[in-house]
């Protein structure tokens, strides 16, 4: 299985990026794939997630700006972010599980992408 994430970028606060994250090897589509985020000097944290149902779930502080989803037929899974700010600096990684059940543990997603850099300066 690989993951091909791309997408990032640098923006000034307030512009919008979008991710993809294309995956080989495994069809994903009734399985979770997910993006989290690794800010700088942090820990990785999670962001975004699509169940093998196809619901989505968020981090709370991100809703209403980051919107997640999969194309099922591309196996590919795309982060759209909006009114980005200086605290979503990072480096952004997709990650996916063989499974119908999402995790929000970083241990639980057993295959990564490679992580694109996000910097958003104010």
């Amino acid at each position: 299985v690989d993951l091909v994430g791309s997408g990032g970028g640098s923006v000034q606060a307030g512009g919008s990026l979008r991710l993809s994250c294309v995956a080989t090897g495994y069809s994903f589509s009734n399985a979770c794939m997910a993006w989290f985020r690794q800010p700088p000097g942090k820990e990785r944290e999670g962001v975004a997630r699509v169940g093998g149902d196809g619901s989505a779930t968020y981090e709370d502080s991100l809703k209403g700006r980051f919107t997640v989803s999969k194309d099922n037929d591309a196996n590919t899974l795309y982060l759209q972010m909006t009114d980005l700010q200086p605290e979503d600096t990072g480096v952004y990684y997709c990650a996916a599980r063989p499974s119908f059940w999402c995790s929000e543990t970083t241990i639980d997603w057993p295959y990564w992408g490679q992580g694109t850099q996000v910097i958003v300066s104010s």
